[in-house]
């Protein structure tokens, strides 16, 4: 049976030609730490991360590479911004569309007395910026929120809400889980205050890689969230005050980065936009096939937008006549169309979709998807929904 990996949100695959090179040439010739020897293995090794930290920035349109800070991925990056950032009495927006990645450590941080509201978007995962405006206190201290949806592709506003924290005099930070790599993100022209991203999803690179990068206004009212040895400052029980060390404790996912700076590397060779402009075409030929095979409305429901304004290629939705949990394993199953199902780790986003507590399945496509494999999705698709 033929495999069609249609979970391209979840995690990229394949992933970029020479990342699997990159991490068996480091691991089977090299394997040395950095900042620990003093030696030239070491010091090769910690330069081309240096270089990874260059590339990020040419990435994001940041100027600092030392403000570049490797992390296991946007989940313990949110963590470290938020926790390090907030104490009780602040006030956050957010907005209803979040993945949990934000919602959790916030509702950590409620029981200690730091406050958020939602700022509530459409049925189709759009943001009002004037809803976002009303929900301003004295007290708000960063609004923080994803780039585009993980369930139903819906991209938000980022330059204008950039714009209006600008404004405000308010820290902003956002999630690229889903952007980064393939949608163009200037920090500056989106007045962007730290960024998250991680390195497996549209960047193309390793699981249990990626990191954030944070200006200095922020980074100066960070509390480090975790402590430990960073090779530098070895003399202070303290984290050392300056950046990326202040918060890389302990020993980096070394051969992780080097495959990320082999993914980077392949991106900036690639013709600028290509991916992303790929993976809508497949999009609008999945959006297509789904009006074809459901022109009545009674076998599927679309979740967010019908069409490919304003999103990226995430696709979810519904099927009426039967479970979705039932109809991706039966796509699987019986296809080898292989799908996400459920709530996608954003209970409040299913919320706003009205899509709750049942989920969605979701398609999510990449620049190696093929017209065929859409094709091959929508007929069983058809098959599946059907009971």
């Amino acid at each position: 049976m033929q495999r069609v990996y249609l979970d391209q949100a979840s995690t990229s695959y394949p992933k970029a030609p020479s990342v699997a090179a990159a991490v068996f040439r480091y691991l089977s010739g090299e394997a040395v730490n950095v900042g620990r020897g003093d030696y030239g293995a070491a010091h090769s090794v910690e330069e081309r991360i240096f270089e990874t930290r260059e590339q990020l920035c040419r990435l994001f349109q940041f100027s600092d590479p030392s403000h570049v800070i490797f992390t296991s991925g946007v989940t313990e990056s949110l963590n470290i911004l938020l926790k390090g950032l907030l104490r009780p009495g602040d006030h956050v927006l957010v907005s209803s569309m979040e993945h949990n990645a934000v919602m959790r450590p916030l509702v950590q941080l409620a029981k200690r007395g730091v406050l958020f509201d939602r700022i509530p978007c459409r049925p189709d995962g759009s943001l009002p910026l004037e809803a976002a405006e009303a929900l301003i206190r004295p007290s708000t201290r960063c609004l923080v929120c994803l780039h585009a949806s993980n369930v139903c592709g819906t991209i938000l506003p980022a330059e204008e809400l950039g714009a209006m924290c600008r404004r405000h005099g308010i820290f902003f930070i956002l999630d690229t889980a889903q952007t980064a790599g393939v949608l163009p993100i200037s920090m500056e022209q989106c007045h962007v205050d730290a960024l998250a991203f991680t390195g497996h999803k549209g960047l193309r690179g390793p699981q249990g890689t990626g990191g954030f990068l944070v200006r200095e206004e922020l980074a100066r009212e960070l509390e480090p969230l975790l402590s430990g040895g960073t090779g530098s400052s070895s003399h202070l029980e303290e984290m050392p005050p300056f950046l990326p060390d202040r918060f890389e404790p302990g020993t980096p996912n070394i051969p992780g980065i080097l495959g990320l700076r082999a993914a980077l590397e392949d991106l900036e060779q690639a013709e600028p936009g290509a991916g992303f402009r790929r993976e809508m075409t497949l999009t609008e030929r999945f959006l297509a096939g789904l009006r074809r095979i459901d022109g009545s409305g009674d076998l599927l429901r679309l979740a967010g937008r019908p069409d490919c304004r304003d999103r990226c290629a995430v696709v979810s939705l519904q099927t009426l006549r039967r479970d979705p949990a039932q109809a991706a394993y039966e796509l699987e199953a019986r296809f080898g169309v292989m799908t996400r199902v459920g709530l996608h780790c954003a209970p409040s986003a299913h919320k706003t979709l009205g899509t709750f507590p049942t989920g969605t399945i979701r398609f999510s496509f990449g620049p190696e998807n093929t017209e065929a494999e859409i094709d091959l999705a929508l007929e069983a698709l058809e098959q599946a929904a059907k009971p």
